[in-house]
Formats: C-alpha cells, sequence, structure tokens
C-alpha cells in the first residue's frame, strides 16, 4: 500500500552566498567572513549550496558583482534551484533591485539576515520591539523594490492626500509605526531603568563577547541557572539578570546579546537599551572562544563596540572559553618557518596573552566545568574590591 504519511516538516531553503574581495581585504579575511555568513545562513534554517567571490576594487554600483560574475551566478542558481542568495555586505536598494530581477531568486544582504534572526529569537516586549523597530528602519527606504500593501492603519477620510500613490501611503503609515515603537520602547526603558535602581548598590557584573563564544553556558555556572544556550549564533537576545552569592557576597551577573562584525547600525541603535546593562556595570567578564581561530578579531570587535558604549575603561576579567576545543598543529622541530598562531600550544598562549594585556585572565571551558573555581575565586577578589566600599561594615574584621 501507497504511504499515506505525511509532514508538516518546513523544507529548508537552498542559498548561495556572495561576497567582494576588495582591495581592503585579504583573501583569508573574505573566507572568514563568508564562514561566518554560512554560519548566520544555518542559524536561521538555510542550507548553503555554493559560495561565489570575486576580486574588485570595490563593488559595482549596480549589481555588487561584475556582469560575468553576475551570470555565473544566475546560471547556477537555475540549474540548482536556489531559492535565496545572500550578499555579505549591506545592498543598496537599487542593487537589491537589479539583482534580483537578473538572477531571479529572493536576494537578502548580511543585515536583512541578522534582522530575520534577531526576529525569531527575540522573545520579551522589549526584544521584540527592538527588532521591529530595526526592521521597519531597514525596509522604509527599500519599498520601492519590496513593494506590498501594508496594512493600512491610518485608513479613512481625509487620510489620503490627493493624487498620493500607494507607495507614499505605505512609506507614511512604516513612519508611524516607527513614532509608536519608538515610544513603545521608552516606556519599556522607563520601567527597567525603575528595576535597576530598585537594585539598590548590588555590584552587577555583565558577560559581554562575541555571539557563540559561551556566555549563556558560563552564566549557568556561575548562577547555578539554566539561561538557554545552543551552538547557533545569537541564541540569547534578551538581557538575563540572575543573583550570585559567593563567600556570601551578593552581586548581580548579567548575560548580554551577542557582538558581530557588520552588525546592522539600525540594530545597534535599537539595543542601545539592551546594552544600558553593559553601561551600569562595575564590572566586566570578556568572554572569548579561543578555539575560534579568529578570536583576536572577535576581540577587537567587543572592545571597539564597548569604546562605541563608552564602558571600555571598567574593570574587566578575560576568560578564555573553550579550552576544550582547542586545537593546535605542532611545529616540527627542523621547521625553519616561523611559529604561526596556529602552532601555539595552549600554554604559548597563556603566557603571550596573560602579559599582553593588563587585566586578570582566565583560561576556562565553562562547559567542561574546567577551571572555574580559579574563575569564581579571580571574580570575588574583584567584587570585593568594589562591595566592600560600598557596604564598609560588612568588612570582616582584622584578626
Amino acid at each position: 500500500m501507497p504511504d499515506k504519511s505525511y509532514t508538516t516538516a518546513q523544507t529548508a531553503e537552498t542559498a548561495i552566498l556572495v561576497a567582494v574581495n576588495t582591495k581592503t581585504q585579504e583573501a583569508e579575511q573574505v573566507t572568514e567572513y563568508l564562514d561566518e555568513l554560512a554560519f548566520l545562513a544555518e542559524t536561521a534554517g538555510a542550507i548553503t549550496l555554493k559560495r561565489f567571490t570575486q576580486k574588485l576594487d570595490y563593488p559595482e554600483a549596480r549589481t555588487y558583482v561584475g556582469k560575468g560574475k553576475l551570470e555565473e551566478i544566475t546560471a547556477f542558481v537555475k540549474e540548482k534551484n536556489v531559492t535565496l542568495a545572500i550578499f555579505d555586505d549591506e545592498l543598496t536598494p537599487s542593487q537589491l533591485k537589479n539583482i534580483e530581477g537578473v538572477i531571479g531568486c529572493r536576494v537578502l544582504d548580511r543585515n536583512a539576515l541578522i534582522l530575520d534572526i534577531f526576529a525569531k529569537r527575540a522573545r520579551t516586549a522589549q526584544a521584540r520591539t527592538q527588532v521591529e523597530l530595526a526592521q521597519y528602519t531597514y525596509l522604509l527606504p527599500r519599498l520601492t523594490r519590496m513593494w506590498t500593501h501594508l496594512e493600512k492603519q491610518r485608513g479613512g477620510i481625509g487620510m489620503r492626500g490627493p493624487g498620493e500613490s500607494e507607495i507614499e501611503t505605505d512609506r507614511r503609515v512604516i513612519r508611524d509605526k516607527l513614532v509608536r515603537l519608538k515610544e513603545k520602547l521608552k516606556d519599556i526603558e522607563k520601567q527597567n531603568f525603575t528595576q535597576r535602581k530598585q537594585r539598590g548598590n548590588i555590584v552587577r557584573v555583565a558577560l559581554v563577547g562575541y555571539t557563540n563564544v559561551g556566555k549563556s553556558t558560563l552564566m549557568n555556572q556561575l548562577s547555578k541557572s539554566d539561561v538557554f544556550a545552543e551552538n547557533k549564533l545569537f541564541a540569547t537576545l534578551d538581557t538575563t539578570v540572575r543573583k550570585v552569592v559567593l563567600e556570601n557576597i551578593p552581586f548581580l551577573v548579567s548575560d548580554t546579546v551577542g557582538f558581530i562584525r557588520k552588525l546592522p547600525v539600525s540594530l545597534i541603535e535599537s539595543f542601545k537599551s539592551t546594552l544600558d546593562e553593559v553601561r551600569e556595570a562595575d564590572i566586566l567578564i570578556h568572554v572569548v572562544d579561543i578555539s575560534h581561530p579568529h578570536f583576536e578579531d572577535h576581540i577587537n570587535v567587543v572592545n571597539n563596540t564597548l569604546a562605541e558604549l563608552k564602558s571600555n575603561d571598567k574593570p574587566t576579567l578575560m576568560v578564555f572559553n573553550k579550552i576544550d576545543a582547542y586545537q593546535y598543529t605542532e611545529k616540527e622541530a627542523d621547521d625553519l618557518t616561523p611559529a604561526t598562531k596556529e602552532n601555539f600550544s595552549l600554554g604559548d598562549l597563556k603566557k603571550t596573552w596573560m602579559s599582553k594585556v593588563n587585566t586578570p585572565t582566565i583560561f576556562i571551558s565553562a562547559l567542561k566545568k574546567d577551571n572555574m573555581s580559579e574563575l569564581r575565586e579571580t571574580l570575588i577578589n574583584m567584587v570585593k574590591q568594589i562591595h566592600f566600599v560600598r557596604y564598609p561594615n560588612d568588612r570582616p574584621l582584622q584578626e
């Protein structure tokens, strides 16, 4: 008998990735960016079939890539029935329209992909409002290309001017939504500010770091809680705050949204209120995935973002996580070529970074619970320095 079973599972979209190797970038850097774009696509639920790169001084104004490369992409899209083309840089509205008209499948740039992931991950009212605000900010200048009849929330007599086109009406609807979303976000921020004030002078510690470095797993270890953690980019969007007590001293630990390169400007603006936990923190724990081949670039991205938030001068504990996943290639004794980062043992990296930064540095595996006691000891000593200044009566009596 024929199988009458049915499945409701949604078929994963197939995607290609496209990037331009400009004169300001090394080929290795472009490969790294595309690796990250592939991870973003996977997080969004797409299956990457192929990558396309082209070396240009700068992206083509009309179609991002050259005519020949676009023909190559079009042929592959048609042959493999690809549903999605994802470009690693932000595309202008005209580029989006021109490319989509040629290759015949949907086109997304990196910003739109990140916004889609954020929309799926947002859980709290604040995060959902922030993402929606960023989405409409991104959508507004692109209405000509992706025009669809928006729900008319301002319909009625006198609400549409003479000769006004549908797209102009839609622009007005979006602007009105932006105003309402900003007002809603202000109300939520007031509530959050009140909550933070009610915490009093208790010491606050904020976890910061590149996305997918293990902040949520570390949060669970420190607070013995069950914060959602997953091996995907932006698994955590909503700021989580937990109370931790070490050596009878209470303090608060917050897990914040992970940073990433080329984060859409609209998202940075929208999520600044979420990052208030970073701005108001007394201590930062900068978590780094030491198993990632480009972790040093990730450190720079985080440090630059902290500088934008004017939070780069706070007491900071550098935590190099995932030592259990760190791998290196041992250098041959007779190899006369200089040792590279890939040839460094974990011991070599420890010596290098402990001497490079002027902050306490710990190497751990939050997943395997390696060196967690050393981390807790270092952290509580940093907390004590602030706590005993605020609460001098709590200081133990000297013998």
